[in-house]
């Protein structure tokens, strides 16, 4: 929005637009909603050369990557949503009790009203991230770069509310593109773009939502819902956490080596919340293991990584000190196996690998969230899933194996947002999944249909005709009435046939 500092009444007087708009109907039509989707599809098409240039800009990321993670992403989701929208919107029939024969039964999906959406900064597009783990004050916090913001935006659409997203000032180049090209391709009545940073953060969290949508620290997460509480506003936290890699020792190694490395360094550099953040083996493997890991990482960025092109940099100099730091810890420093160097003019940090970093480092405490990946050796596998079950639940966990047993035991066993066997990242490309986290890494879910639901209302439906008059319901309530009564509630169909004849009769 332009014009003036964004205050308060300001933040009023947006939320009160989006009300009306949202009173007077208009966004609950297929035919609106749809028309959203495809001007949000257009503006992809269109934009994808802006898109790519402000997404180097925010992350130097390198062009192929922003495809791949941001608007191929984007695109697939607006499709995905065009397509099965009739179908998201239909009644959903459900059988009816036989307490209230006769009747129909159907759940109704409607709006919740007016959303907001808080964009982290490592996909600033898609939105595919989270926050960094620290902050600056109270409101420090690091999201990902997202085209990804869109993908929350296009449910909230498709389930019919009005919109208002707030990305993030961390990648400012994607925020500025956001704000700038955004309202020409929708109902900007309806659909609205605010930039800033924490101020203007804090004044629409003071305002009165129907849904607030979050990505970011679990920190950050928390004051949202404070914010949210003063109005018992129903939120969806999307917040990261340790993501945790298991390798066991029956696996295709160089199959697994490539996958952990595009995983981690080609996803920002490590910058993303689904990014592996450690990786648990047995010292009996540990070797192999990175011996696997560093001809990978030199056959994707070269001797020289600092000079690749397809490596993103550090998003700014707080969160590349941050990274450093945790490098230097004197705990620290003596377990880097590979890589360690660093740019701090350009803001590049190389793929690092680490070997039994100690268990109390804070690299080992807080989501990492960068290009540094610890190794953490144990004597046996299944030791490995205590170390997981010791911690916080992620946001996603890892196993690379041949064994179905111990697949199925992790599986099983281990709590997670989201788990993937013999791939990183991946199950987050699949619309039919649902795509969040579980106790700290975060609340509900989103991703194709479930990004509908999130935003949705399920409202039950119930309608009865005035035939089928049950005299039994209604007192006085004598012996034989509530014989009825118990029949009809124990499924009874003699007791079904009585009623509705009438008996007893008054």
């Amino acid at each position: 929005m332009e014009g003036g500092a964004f205050d308060g009444a300001r933040a009023a007087e947006l939320t009160a637009e989006l009300r009306r708009s949202f009173d007077s109907g208009r966004t609950r039509s297929y035919e609106w909603r749809a028309a959203q989707l495809k001007g949000i599809a257009r503006m992809i098409e269109e934009k994808e050369a802006d898109i790519m240039a402000a997404l180097h800009d925010d992350l130097a990321k390198p062009q192929m990557e922003s495809f791949l993670h941001e608007i191929s992403l984007a695109k697939a989701s607006c499709t995905f949503a065009l397509k099965e929208l009739k179908r998201w919107m239909k009644p959903e029939k459900v059988p009816a009790s036989i307490t209230t024969f006769p009747s129909s039964a159907v759940i109704l999906p409607e709006p919740l009203g007016i959303a907001l959406i808080i964009s982290a900064w490592n996909y600033p597009f898609f939105n595919l991230t989270h926050v960094g783990p620290t902050l600056m004050g109270k409101w420090n916090y690091v999201s990902e770069f997202r085209l990804l913001s869109i993908d929350p935006v296009i449910g909230a659409i498709a389930a019919g509310n009005a919109v208002a997203l707030k990305p993030s000032e961390v990648s400012p180049a994607t925020s500025s593109l956001f704000a700038k090209v955004l309202p020409t391709y929708v109902d900007n009545s309806c659909i609205k773009v605010v930039e800033g940073s924490i101020s203007e953060t804090t004044v629409l969290l003071e305002q009165k939502w129907d849904k607030i949508f979050y990505t970011g620290s679990k920190n950050v997460g928390r004051i949202v819902m404070v914010a949210a509480a003063k109005h018992l506003t129903p939120v969806t936290l999307e917040l990261g956490g340790k993501s945790p890699v298991i390798v066991d020792s029956n696996v295709n190694i160089k199959v697994t080596a490539k996958r952990i490395a595009v995983g981690k360094w080609g996803s920002n550099n490590g910058q993303a919340c689904i990014a592996p953040d450690y990786i648990l083996t047995t010292k009996a493997f540990a070797k192999t293991l990175v011996d696997a890991l560093k001809i990978t990482l030199d056959k994707f960025y070269g001797k020289d990584p600092l000079e690749s092109a397809d490596l993103s940099r550090v998003v700014n100099d707080k969160h590349f000190s941050r990274l450093t730091n945790l490098l230097n810890d004197q705990n620290v420093s003596g377990t880097i196996i590979y890589g360690g160097q660093w740019d701090e003019k350009r803001l590049k940090i190389a793929p690092t690998l680490l070997l039994d970093v100690p268990h109390d480092t804070m690299m080992m405490d807080e989501e990492i969230f960068g290009p540094l990946l610890p190794i953490i050796t144990f004597e046996k596998i299944e030791q490995c899933f205590d170390f997981i079950q010791s911690k916080e639940k992620p946001l996603a966990a890892y196993l690379f194996t041949k064994d179905k047993k111990l697949e199925e035991k992790f599986v099983q066993t281990v709590s997670a947002g989201g788990i993937l066997i013999n791939d990183t990242g991946l199950h987050f490309a699949n619309p039919h999944l649902p795509f969040g986290g579980v106790g700290e890494s975060g609340i509900g879910a989103y991703h194709g249909k479930f990004s509908f639901d999130t935003f949705s209302h399920k409202k039950a439906v119930l309608s009865r005709s005035f035939a089928g008059e049950a005299s039994a319901r209604y007192p006085p309530y004598t012996q034989q009435k509530q014989k009825i009564l118990r029949g009809l509630i124990n499924g009874s169909f003699i007791a079904l046939l009585l009623a509705l004849i009438g008996w007893p009769r008054d």
